[in-house]
């Protein structure tokens, strides 16, 4: 499995994105799921996993209009 992460930590520079993806089973389905990571040019980081990158995409960039 590959991870965005070394030691718990993430590994994501500013400015950039990083995302990897992994299965679970939900209500007894197989799901493929995105684990997110994205970094602000100011160190904060904004974190989450979702079933598609683009629902992971859209979070981030509501998070990040409710920052400013």
């Amino acid at each position: 499995m590959n991870s965005i992460n070394e030691n718990g930590c993430s590994v994501c520079q500013p400015g950039k994105e990083n995302y990897c993806t992994y299965n679970t089973r939900l209500r007894g389905k197989r799901v493929r799921m995105y684990q997110y990571d994205y970094r602000t040019d100011s160190g904060e980081l904004f974190a989450c996993c979702a079933p598609t990158l683009e629902a992971c995409r859209e979070r981030r960039d509501k998070w990040l209009s409710s920052r400013q």
